[in-house]
C-alpha cells in the first residue's frame, strides 16, 4: 500500500477503505508517514469531506493508537459529558454533582486551557489542595463511592489526534467538520466512555461560529457514536454572549456553587439542568426526560447537589472550606468598573473578546507555559437584553495589574447596545439523539 494512492483516491472524492485508514493512522504516528503527505491528505479530506463510515474508522484508529482507560471496575452505567468550548461555561461543576446526587456515576477526564476558552482542571486547581492527577485505582474508586471523579488525561491517549492535530494547525486544516469530530470522539472514547453527552457551542465565543456548522459537528460526532456502539446525545447551545456572569477560575467556582447551593442564574441553570437530565436518563436512572428534570431540579433546591459537591472536593484533596465559605477562594488586587457609554439595551456580547480580555488578565494561556492566576477574572453586571444608562457598570475586571488597559479596551468592545430591546437569547438550539 502507498500513501500516494490513498491521497489522489480522496483527491478524487472516493472513499478510503478500513484497511487504508488504519495504514495512514498507523504509520503517520509511527513516523513512518512523513508530515508533506499527510497534510496532503488532510488538505484532500477538507475538500471532499469523509463519510460518516470513514469518519467513525479514523476515530476507532486514533482510538487504538495509544492507550485506553478500562472503566469496567465502576459499578453502574457511566456516564460523560463534554463541551466543545465556551467563556464561562462552568457547567461541569454543577452538571456532575447533579447527576451523582442521584446515583448516577460520572467519570470525567478534562484538560487545560487555551486561548479565550477556559480549563476545567484550572478552574478547580482554585480550590486550595484539591488534586487533579489521580491515579486510575483512585479514580476508580472515588467514582464508586463518591459517584463522581475528575481528572486530568494520563497515559498515552489517542497520541495519532495528538500528532494530527499539530498538523492540522499549521496546514489550515483544523476546521474540517470530519477531522474535527474524528479528534473529539476519539479523546472520548480512549477515556472509556460509553454514554456520552455533548455540549456543541455555537456562536461568538464558540470554536464553530454558525449554528449551521455546530449542528453539522452535533450529527457527525452522533453518526461516529453510531457507528462505533455509543449512546451519544449533542445538545446544541448557545455562545452568543459568556455563560452566567463569572469568567476565570476561583469566580467560575464560586457561581458553580452559589447555583448548587440554590442560586438562580438562568441561561446556566437551564443548560445544566438540560444535560444533567440527558445523562441520568442515559444511564437508566429514570424512564424519560421530564421525570429526570423534575428530580434533578429538586436536587439543586434541596441541597443534594452541593453535598455532591463537597464530596467530591474533599475526596479529591481540595479544602471544602473554599467552597462553603466563598469569599476565602483566591481574589485580585484590584477591581476595576468597566461603564457604558451609551444609553439603551445590551443587543450583543462578544464572548471570544470577553474570553480574551480575562486571558489578558492571567486566568487564560497564550501558550501552554503560561501560569494561570486563579484569582483573577471579569464579572459581567449586564446580559444581552439588559437595559443599561450612561456611565453605569457593564462588567468588572478582576486584576493583579492596577491598569491592564488591553484587557478593559477588550471586555469594553464587547459590548453592543441597541435603542430597542433585543429579541431573547436562547440558551438551547436543538438536542441531537
Amino acid at each position: 500500500m502507498r500513501m500516494v494512492d490513498l491521497i489522489q483516491k480522496k483527491r478524487n472524492g472516493k472513499a478510503l477503505t478500513s484497511e487504508e485508514i488504519q495504514f495512514f493512522v498507523d504509520g503517520y504516528t509511527n513516523g513512518d508517514i512523513p508530515d508533506y503527505q499527510a497534510s496532503a491528505l488532510l488538505m484532500a479530506i477538507y475538500f471532499k469531506g469523509m463519510t460518516s463510515e470513514e469518519t467513525a474508522i479514523l476515530t476507532q484508529a486514533m482510538v487504538d493508537s495509544g492507550e485506553t482507560i478500562d472503566l469496567s471496575q465502576i459499578k453502574g452505567n457511566i456516564v460523560d459529558k463534554h463541551s466543545t468550548g465556551g467563556v464561562g461555561d462552568k457547567t461541569t461543576f454543577i452538571i456532575g454533582p447533579l447527576v451523582a446526587s442521584v446515583g448516577v456515576p460520572v467519570a470525567k477526564m478534562s484538560g487545560r486551557g487555551l486561548g479565550h476558552t477556559g480549563g476545567t482542571l484550572d478552574k478547580l486547581e482554585a480550590i486550595e489542595g484539591f488534586n487533579a492527577s489521580l491515579s486510575k485505582e483512585q479514580f476508580i474508586q472515588n467514582v464508586n463511592i463518591y459517584k463522581l471523579a475528575v481528572a486530568g488525561q494520563t497515559g498515552n491517549l489517542a497520541p495519532a489526534d495528538k500528532k494530527l492535530y499539530s498538523l492540522r494547525d499549521v496546514t489550515a486544516t483544523v476546521d474540517s467538520i470530519p477531522l474535527i469530530a474524528s479528534s473529539i470522539m476519539s479523546k472520548k472514547l480512549a477515556c472509556g466512555a460509553d454514554n456520552i453527552v455533548l455540549d456543541v457551542k455555537t456562536g461568538s465565543g464558540a470554536f464553530m461560529k454558525s449554528l449551521e456548522e455546530s449542528e453539522a459537528l452535533a450529527n457527525e460526532m452522533a453518526a461516529i457514536g453510531k457507528n462505533l456502539g455509543k449512546k451519544i446525545v449533542a445538545v446544541i447551545s448557545d455562545m452568543n454572549q459568556p455563560l452566567g456572569y463569572e469568567v476565570g477560575n476561583a469566580n467560575e467556582i464560586k457561581e458553580a456553587a452559589e447555583i448548587l447551593k440554590g442560586k438562580r442564574v438562568e441561561d446556566l441553570r437551564i443548560l445544566s439542568l438540560e444535560i444533567a437530565s440527558h445523562m441520568a436518563v442515559m444511564a437508566g436512572a429514570y424512564s424519560n426526560y421530564r421525570r429526570a428534570y423534575h428530580e434533578l431540579e429538586k436536587n439543586l433546591e434541596n441541597g443534594r447537589a452541593f453535598l455532591a459537591f463537597k464530596s467530591f472536593i474533599e475526596a479529591q484533596g481540595g479544602n471544602v472550606e473554599r467552597i462553603e465559605n466563598l469569599h476565602t477562594l483566591p481574589n485580585a488586587k484590584y477591581h476595576i468598573e468597566v461603564k457604558s457609554d451609551k444609553n439603551g439595551y445590551v443587543s450583543a456580547i462578544d464572548a471570544e473578546s470577553i474570553g480574551l480580555a480575562a486571558m489578558l488578565l492571567g486566568a487564560g494561556r497564550a501558550t501552554k507555559e503560561d501560569e494561570i492566576n486563579h484569582g483573577v477574572g471579569i464579572t459581567l453586571k449586564k446580559k444581552t437584553g439588559d437595559k443599561v444608562t450612561m456611565d453605569e457598570t457593564i462588567c468588572i475586571l478582576h486584576s493583579d495589574d492596577e491598569t491592564p488597559e488591553e484587557a478593559i479596551k477588550k471586555a469594553a468592545g464587547a459590548f453592543c447596545f441597541s435603542n430597542q430591546p433585543p429579541s431573547p437569547a436562547k440558551v438551547i438550539h436543538k438536542v441531537i439523539t
